[in-house]
């Protein structure tokens, strides 16, 4: 693909460093997060969200990143990818603020009835697509409905508006959305980037190319792409629609954005190091005090909000862990500090409680799951398995207590991870094996729910509903929905808190919900928290105006220009 830049860093090369490495311990590693903390509270200046003054148009930036989303249908996928894809092609109805209170985008402003079932949104009326359709109170229509069409099979959106039953063209520029039922987090939902707006003609006429060749009305177009390979977006002429939170006027200052997917750190840490790159979006953990050590270069870590990524998911159905003690014992010899260490090289932060400490009405509680051999032991003990067997597992009723972890080749959860569970767990007893598929085989059984522990595990959004999205009932898989509680996990207790929080919009009230909700779950315990779910990201000294999305913390193109030393 010519047009996207080639990364020459010989292999041999690439094998040295990385076998050149510093070992290092972790006790000399420091998890870093832009931001500050307050009593276990992430908080980050206004400032990072907007821009501070107008950029130089012009340039072409080189942007590499890990992997390939493997589509542009933002409503078919719940790639990580499309948090900051997303904003380069699409735009969004609303957009969240500085504070994370929702604010105007393609939507200027809207009322709710006092029931909480009906939205009345008032358009734009200067919004088109790329291919010169309107943004109107019909596009918005055809949206909703492509999110939650079956055929489209969103195992994201569709799930994010489920309350959504169906919509009223007012007039051209206002819509009415009716819902099931008060679903307080619809508006923040709506503020992601797998909710954006794509074309309603392409959604009409020729739904599958959206996979490929999408039409949006962000601020870039997409010239090129070749899957694996990379992608070449190029600025829209035209574009003034950023969302005012961000300050941004007018269209995008990049005339290009030249994406490569680069799957190998070492190579994407060379690149931005002799600047044959100017941005990582994946940015190397091992390299990451390198990348901070060099004046020539910007290295900034961001937590998303919602869930923390997840060491495993308990499969509730199956033995052992049908027994909460068991789980709970689990959950306390898996020592997070050191999972961190293994997947982050000490910039990750370890986590043993159920929401981004980010988050709004986040309650930090790290202690009643925290790494405790002791701890685990008495509690699998109160379970019943006392006896040992001659390799030193535990039994119980002449049978070893035993149970399979699911994974499969994965760099944000290398194998390394499931090994060093394994060896926790060993410790008190349980014994693990470690069972590695292909991705389409674990997911294939995952939502089958065909396995006893899943490794790994990571869903991002911008609202404390994400416990809802993981943990409710109403959450697991049926033949009609593609459903995100994997372990198919059932307490009437969360239900009932997770469900009054979805109809409150009191904040008092969402306050002691969302603490009852995060208390719940380490009691409970569904799954093992492990690490904060971060974003790494490294750039040139040349790249200037980097803002963030305040939904998903990644950066946001539009704001973004190069500073190569021209007048």
């Amino acid at each position: 693909m010519a047009a996207i830049f080639k990364l020459t860093v010989v292999m041999s090369l690439y094998m040295a460093m990385t076998a050149c490495s510093p070992a290092t311990s972790p006790e000399q590693g420091a998890p870093h997060a832009d931001g500050t903390v307050n009593n276990g509270v992430i908080s980050y200046p206004a400032s990072d969200f907007h821009e501070q003054s107008p950029g130089r148009r012009g340039g072409t930036l080189r942007v590499s990143a890990a992997s390939d989303a493997g589509s542009f249908d933002i409503h078919a996928l719940s790639n990580g990818n499309i948090q900051w894809m997303g904003r380069i092609l699409f735009d969004c109805l609303v957009y969240q603020d500085e504070q994370g209170n929702i604010s105007p985008w393609l939507a200027k402003s809207w009322e709710i009835s006092e029931d909480g079932k009906t939205y009345t949104f008032h358009l734009r009326d200067d919004v088109t697509f790329s291919d010169g359709e309107k943004f109107n109170a019909a596009a918005l229509q055809a949206n909703l409905e492509h999110m939650r069409d079956p055929a489209t099979k969103s195992p994201l959106a569709a799930a994010y508006i489920a309350p959504y039953v169906d919509g009223k063209v007012v007039d051209e520029y206002t819509f009415e959305a009716h819902l099931r039922e008060p679903y307080t987090p619809f508006l923040d939902v709506l503020a992601q980037s797998w909710l954006g707006m794509v074309s309603p003609r392409q959604i009409r006429e020729a739904p599958k190319t959206i996979a490929e060749h999408p039409v949006g009305s962000g601020p870039f177009l997409l010239q090129s792409y070749t899957r694996d390979q990379g992608a070449v977006f190029t600025r829209r002429a035209g574009y003034h629609w950023a969302p005012p939170v961000t300050r941004h006027v007018g269209e995008a200052y990049l005339d290009r954005i030249e994406l490569s997917y680069v799957p190998e750190a070492m190579i994407r840490f060379t690149a931005l190091e002799s600047g044959q790159s100017d941005f990582a979006l994946d940015a190397p953990a091992q390299n990451a005090a390198a990348i901070r050590a060099n004046p020539a270069l910007v290295m900034r870590s961001r937590i998303r909000k919602g869930n923390p990524s997840r060491s495993m998911t308990f499969n509730v159905e199956q033995a052992p862990f049908d027994d909460v003690l068991v789980r709970r014992a689990v959950a306390r010899a898996i020592d997070r500090d050191g999972l961190a260490w293994i997947s982050g090289f000490g910039e990750f932060i370890s986590k043993a409680d159920f929401l981004a400490a980010n988050t709004r009405f986040y309650q930090p509680n790290n202690d009643a799951l925290a790494y405790s051999v002791d701890a685990a032991n008495a509690l699998l003990d109160q379970a019943g398995w006392t006896g040992r067997d001659e390799q030193g597992y535990r039994t119980r009723d002449g049978q070893r207590l035993k149970a399979t972890l699911l994974t499969y080749d994965n760099p944000a959860f290398p194998a390394s991870v499931s090994v060093a569970i394994q060896a926790d767990l060993k410790k008190v007893g349980f014994d693990m094996p470690i069972e590695m598929l292909p991705l389409t085989r674990v997911t294939e059984r995952r939502y089958a729910g065909k396995f006893q522990a899943l490794a790994a595990g990571y869903w991002h959004t911008n609202t404390p509903d994400g416990l809802f999205v993981l943990y409710h009932s109403q959450a697991i898989s049926t033949a009609k929905l593609i459903g995100q509680n994997a372990g198919r996990f059932r307490d009437d207790e969360l239900d009932r808190v997770l469900s009054a929080a979805r109809r409150s919009r009191d904040p008092v009230e969402l306050q002691a919900l969302y603490a009852e909700a995060q208390k719940r779950l380490t009691e409970t315990v569904p799954a093992v928290p492990s690490v904060e779910s971060q974003v790494l990201t490294a750039y040139g000294k040349q790249v200037k105006g980097v803002i963030f999305d305040t939904s998903h913390n990644v950066p946001f193109f539009t704001s973004v220009w190069l500073d190569r030393g021209q007048p």
